[in-house]
């Protein structure tokens, strides 16, 4: 329903509300998955199928770059097929409708799911837990997690409903501490503005549209490459360890980027000048020939002093993508050196701890907590990501990321306990007090 209200809206309120239903869709799928995935998988493989909501999710992340960009190239086909359906100048709704067909298959899909074992057993229904369980783990492994399951849910018969001020009781501080510190890491890292945002940082690295575009998609192979080698590691290195290497390669990445950025230089000469767009053309342009700045930031305040209210961002942005000199090729590295250290650490690792730490009684109640944070942060992120550029440049932006990462790795190295191996039931009385 979103993609297709999205795609077919003339109103941009219609628009923002097509949005909003494709949010509450994708919220809503992103927080049950992994938490269905870890009720339902045996211990000791437990990450490694959690981590594969992370892999779907990266798989569709690689592939909206290919469908965009191919998108984008049937825009200056000659087509007669491609002008007739309006492609070459709605591009942009095709991008947005094509969402439909997954969304479709998904749901289809979801009719071959059984329901999650230890929900069945929570309502009464325990031959039917008991023979999902036996699927997926195997007789023996079965028997021995369900008497945990039941014993589980022997403990809690008296405690009433799960209510949310039971999540900030003094039993809940380690694992809420942990759940929210990488609820907020995953998304004030960047990596959804890294992603949003591609083709406007190799744009302002200095190549063209066409080409960032292509870098783009090389970023969502590097994640997916990246997102499978965690899956293979997480069950046998752990979750921890690959936190802190991903963490630490973050922080390396981002201070990559920010020295690229630091060390660029922004001129514009008669050649530049002339191959400008007619649209971005304008004789107050040859003031600026031959003159040097330092900083996107600088270049910015100049162009704002001498056109005023008579150009937009998009001229602007036109005008400092092509002055900039910069090493791109360093640009490209850092940002796949950060996709890659997050695919292989905060993406997967997330959603696999989410799944483990919070105990079954409160487990859908605390996953949906600390989504929702993930989820405004993520919001936040791509909401402030542009200023950031305009107001603080480019440098000083992906700096800020770096810190942001240390402060996670420095609270997750301290609080975050090993959880790989273990049932959910055996977490529980490890991290949950009584």
């Amino acid at each position: 329903i979103s993609a297709i209200t999205s795609a077919l809206a003339t109103e941009f309120w219609f628009f923002i509300v097509a949005r909003m239903i494709g949010g509450i869709g994708v919220g809503a799928s992103l927080i049950i998955a992994p938490m269905y995935i870890a009720e339902i998988s045996p211990p000791k493989s437990r990450g490694r199928l959690v981590s594969f909501n992370q892999l779907n999710i990266v798989i569709g992340i690689s592939v909206a770059f290919f469908s965009n960009y191919l998108i984008l190239k049937l825009t200056n086909s000659d087509a007669s097929w491609v002008k007739s359906l309006n492609i070459d100048s709605q591009a942009w709704r095709y991008m947005l409708g094509v969402e439909a067909i997954p969304a479709i298959l998904y749901f289809a899909f979801l009719f071959f799911v059984p329901r999650s074992p230890r929900w069945l057993a929570l309502k009464g229904f325990e031959e039917k837990a008991l023979a999902i369980m036996k699927k997926a783990s195997g007789e023996e492994i079965a028997l021995e997690e369900f008497k945990a399951i039941k014993d589980s849910i022997a403990s809690n018969a008296q405690k009433s409903k799960a209510n949310i001020k039971e999540l900030f009781m003094p039993a809940m501080k380690l694992v809420m501490i942990i759940g929210i510190v990488i609820a907020i890491t995953q998304q004030i890292t960047r990596i959804n503005a890294v992603f949003f945002y591609a083709p406007m940082i190799f744009e302002q690295s200095g190549v063209g549209v066409d080409a960032s575009f292509s870098q783009a998609i090389f970023v969502g192979l590097t994640n997916l490459v990246f997102t499978i080698v965690a899956m293979w590691l997480i069950d046998k290195l752990g979750r921890k360890p690959l936190l802190m290497i991903g963490l630490i390669g973050i922080v390396i990445s981002m201070s990559v980027i920010g020295m690229a950025f630091k060390s660029a230089t922004y001129s514009l000469d008669r050649e530049k000048i002339t191959a400008l767009d007619k649209k971005v053309m304008n004789e107050k342009l040859y003031l600026f020939e031959d003159k040097t700045f330092e900083s996107d930031k600088e270049i910015r305040q100049e162009i704002a002093k001498v056109f005023g209210n008579d150009i937009n961002k998009n001229q602007e942005n036109a005008i400092i993508t092509k002055a900039i000199n910069i090493n791109s090729t360093l640009v490209l590295f850092g940002i796949i050196a950060f996709v890659a250290s997050f695919a292989c650490s905060l993406g997967p690792v997330m959603w696999v701890l989410f799944s483990e730490l919070f105990p079954n009684r409160l487990r859908g109640l605390a996953i949906s907590f600390a989504g929702t944070i993930n989820s405004a942060f993520s919001f936040l992120v791509q909401l402030v990501f542009p200023w950031e550029l305009e107001n603080i440049g480019n440098s000083n932006t992906f700096f800020l990321y770096g810190i942001f990462a240390i402060i996670g790795l420095i609270v997750l190295k301290i609080y975050l306990p090993e959880t790989k191996g273990k049932s959910l039931e055996e977490l529980e009385k490890i991290l949950v007090k009584s």
